[in-house]
């Protein structure tokens, strides 16, 4: 029963997604209904844009920042003086500056790493036009980077990969928006709160009165999942039962948190000329994706002697139970979502284990919204590069030499992450006032610290959720390497696609590598397996292994 149900799952999300990757190829390539293309271009030129102007890379990578850093400069003046705004009916004060500092980042990174608890620390107006902006607009941001990478990639040989102003609006404008609409409906069907109005009290059969939070819920909602956003209207997330009321919403959430970045699979094969590109890329994937979730699902199910005989039911909601929990965690954690409908840090260890390697490895199994797919696209190079040593050829990827530039470019992105998390981490493990922050003694005390850092540099969002993120220290730190793992990856992936659309694509012959078959995908998996565990095995066998270990001795923490 239970591999029937995550069957179903999967059909329905690769049915949805490779009906979504048609109408995405339609919307990248301009080739929409001709009074869609009116409003398009009417809203760019009502912005200033220049539509029929393409971008080098370098114009490209400009754009990127500069409009990121007016969306954080924005996102962080509204939260400072959320105070004196309107849409504040529970009069909620400003907050502070280094958590405003780490909000912004959080939010404008795409990470939504939530270091505060949003019903209880931020207005209406702060979650609508601060948060739910930046939800679209990061979401956007991942989505058009993606598309001008895979330009480089597959377009003619040429010097521009496109218009980051027109990729942004039509990623935003018929992506994004409707989706988010029709899902923001349905949660509002479901139970999900869209109101105005302010908190509830209500007075319980003791006498006791209770503040009951309420809001714009269902909108953030729709696009925190859809974007691979993750922060939460409230602050247990979707574990809330104001976020997440059902099973189906339950369900309908976790196929939005992986919907878009499959697309994007199917939408590179479709762009290339090629589908069995797109579908070896998506296989690679997927089976790095099932594979974490077998192990979460057995241990979860499986629980902790410990604790009595049964599913591990620590921190899991009784509504949705180890199963579901499980889909969730997998999900949440490989598509740099960072929503959660249970506690992390109650899982077993080795559940975090996979959890952590899905952040680790560069959140590259499936990933964020365009950001996985240029993230795997990285590994693509490097195994690409990797066969060509094997064969004794120069390696080549649809039909364009990988040269000592691509490769030296994958290699400063790829290692942006051990710079985030184990020198962030190590210096969060050895300074007191980043120590006050960790719950837990021994390996559990560390994998929460190493949890943060992992979260924080993969733009992911979730948490341990005994770690005290709401530290000076860390809200700071934090914020930083959250910047790293974002820019350190777009720019130099932006630089490769810059460089292969000024080759000249070379035909196939018998000596070329195929990368659209079984040992490719095999060799691609390897790649990222082999990186992820030569880099990140150390750490984690003093932190999760160490833990397990301990476990079946008998010793918990």
């Amino acid at each position: 029963m239970t591999v029937l149900s995550y069957a179903l799952y999967f059909a329905a999300l690769v049915g949805l997604a490779w009906a979504l990757a048609v109408w995405m190829t339609r919307v990248y390539a301009g080739t929409l209904p001709t009074p869609l293309l009116r409003i398009e271009g009417a809203l760019l030129r009502l912005s200033g844009g220049s539509p029929d102007r393409e971008m080098s890379w370098s114009a490209y990578a400009l754009a990127v920042l500069a409009f990121n850093l007016a969306g954080f400069i924005m996102l962080y003046a509204i939260l400072r003086l959320q105070a004196v705004l309107p849409l504040n009916p529970d009069g909620i004060g400003a907050m502070a500056p280094d958590l405003a500092f780490n909000t912004a980042v959080s939010f404008v990174t795409n990470t939504n790493w939530q270091a505060y608890s949003g019903e209880a620390q931020l207005s209406y107006l702060s979650q609508m036009a601060g948060l739910t902006v930046q939800n679209f607009v990061s979401a956007g941001t991942g989505m058009a980077v993606a598309v001008a990478v895979i330009r480089g990639f597959v377009a003619a040989k040429g010097t521009t990969i496109g218009n980051f102003w027109v990729d942004l609006t039509r990623s935003v404008l018929w992506i994004l928006l409707p989706l988010s609409i029709l899902l923001a409906l349905f949660l509002a069907a479901q139970g999900v709160p869209q109101t105005l109005q302010g908190a509830v009290v209500a007075t319980g059969v003791e006498g006791q009165e209770q503040v009951i939070a309420r809001g714009p819920a269902a909108a953030q909602i729709a696009i925190k999942q859809l974007g691979t956003n993750g922060g939460g209207f409230f602050g247990v997330n979707s574990a809330h039962p104001f976020e997440n009321p059902t099973i189906a919403s339950n369900l309908a959430q976790s196929l939005s948190i992986l919907l878009i970045p499959v697309a994007f699979c199917f939408l590179f094969g479709r762009m290339a000329g090629d589908r069995r590109q797109g579908l070896a890329i998506f296989a690679a994937m997927g089976v790095m994706f099932v594979a974490g979730l077998a192990v979460i699902h057995v241990y979860e199910v499986m629980g902790n002697p410990a604790l009595g005989l049964g599913a591990n039911m620590e921190g899991k909601e009784q509504r949705f139970g180890a199963m579901l929990s499980s889909l969730w965690a997998a999900s949440t954690t490989a598509a740099s979502n960072g929503s959660v409908n249970a506690m992390h840090d109650s899982f077993m260890p080795l559940s975090g284990l996979v959890m952590l390697l899905n952040m680790q490895i560069g959140e590259v199994v499936f990933g964020g919204v365009g950001a996985g797919f240029y993230g795997m696209l990285l590994y693509v190079v490097l195994a690409v590069f990797l066969a060509g040593l094997m064969v004794g050829r120069t390696p080549e990827y649809l039909g364009r030499k990988i040269e000592a530039r691509e490769v030296t470019l994958a290699v400063l992105a790829f290692l942006s992450m051990p710079l985030g998390i184990l020198v962030g981490g190590a210096i969060a493990a050895t300074v007191p006032a980043a120590m006050a922050a960790v719950q837990d003694p021994g390996p559990h005390g560390l994998s929460e610290i190493l949890y943060a850092y992992s979260s924080a540099t993969g733009n992911n969002g979730s948490a341990f959720g005994g770690y005290g993120a709401a530290l000076t220290w860390h809200t700071t730190a934090l914020g930083i390497v959250m910047l790293l793992g974002r820019y350190a990856i777009i720019v130099p992936m932006l630089a490769i696609a810059g460089s292969m659309i000024r080759k000249t694509q070379a035909p196939v012959t018998s000596g070329t590598f195929p990368t659209h078959g079984p040992l490719f995908v095999t060799l691609l998996v390897l790649t990222v397996v082999i990186l992820g565990a030569l880099t990140f095995f150390p750490v984690l066998a003093l932190g999760p292994i160490a833990e397990e270990t301990a476990r079946v001795a008998g010793q918990s923490f």
